[in-house]
C-alpha cells in the first residue's frame, strides 16, 4: 500500500461517501436493518447512526482498510455505541462468520469497490439466515449509452485515484449473478452529483 492509498484515499472517500445526496440515500436503507447485521465495508463509520437500536440486536462491521477501521472505530465511540459493534478487520471474500448466522447484511456504495466482488456475494449468501435479506445501495453503470461510453473511458484513471471504485459495475446485474432477486430495486440519478458517478440502485434482495 502507497502513501496515497493509505493517507489520502480514506480521507478522499469519508468525504465522497457522506455528501448529502449519498447520505439520504444511506437514510432509504440503513433504518430497515434488522436483528444480527453485518455490514460489508463499513468505511469511516457513516452508517452508524443510522441504525435504529431497537431493531439491531448486533452490528459486525467489516473493513479491510486499516486507516477506515480508525475512523470508524473512533465515530462509534462518539456516538457511544463502540462496545456494541464488532470490528472486523478483513476483505468481505473472507467473512469471519458461521454459516447461517446473519439477518440483514448491509451493503452501501461498497460492492464498486470489492476486488472479488462474486466472492464477496458467494460469502453473503453463506452467512445469511433463511429469510435473511441484502439491503443495499450502490451507484454503478448508467443505462444511457452516452453516459455509459464515459464511464468506461475516465474508470481506468478512476479506479487508482478513488481506492479501486469501479463506474461501471452493474449493481443489479451483479446481484442476480450471485444468486440474489430483488422485488422493489428502485433506480435514479443522483442530484448535484456527476452522472458519470451518481446512477445509484437501492432496495433489498433474498436468496433467490
Amino acid at each position: 500500500m502507497n502513501a496515497w492509498e493509505r493517507y489520502v484515499v480514506p480521507n478522499l472517500i469519508a468525504c465522497a461517501c457522506s455528501s448529502r445526496p449519498i447520505m439520504k440515500q444511506r437514510a432509504k436503507v440503513v433504518p430497515k436493518a434488522e436483528g444480527i447485521v453485518l455490514e460489508l465495508g463499513c468505511g469511516s463509520g457513516t452508517n452508524f447512526a443510522m441504525y435504529d437500536p431497537g431493531k439491531v440486536d448486533k452490528l459486525y462491521a467489516l473493513e479491510p482498510a486499516p486507516g477506515m477501521i480508525v475512523k470508524a472505530k473512533r465515530a462509534a465511540g462518539e456516538l457511544g455505541i463502540g462496545k456494541s459493534i464488532e470490528f472486523l478487520e478483513t476483505g468481505a471474500e473472507n467473512i469471519p462468520l458461521p454459516d447461517k448466522s446473519v439477518d440483514t447484511v448491509m451493503i452501501t456504495f461498497v460492492l464498486c469497490t470489492i476486488p472479488d466482488w462474486a466472492g464477496a456475494l458467494a460469502e453473503t449468501r453463506r452467512v445469511l439466515k433463511p429469510g435473511g435479506k441484502i439491503l443495499f445501495t450502490e451507484h454503478g453503470l448508467a443505462p444511457d449509452e452516452g453516459i455509459s461510453k464515459w464511464q468506461r473511458r475516465v474508470e481506468p484513471v478512476w479506479k487508482p485515484l478513488a481506492g479501486g471504485c469501479h463506474l461501471t459495475r452493474d449493481t443489479l446485474g451483479l446481484l442476480r449473478e450471485g444468486g440474489f432477486r430483488s422485488d422493489d430495486a428502485e433506480t435514479m440519478y443522483l442530484p448535484n452529483t456527476p452522472k458519470i458517478a451518481g446512477f445509484v440502485s437501492w432496495g433489498s434482495a433474498q436468496v433467490a
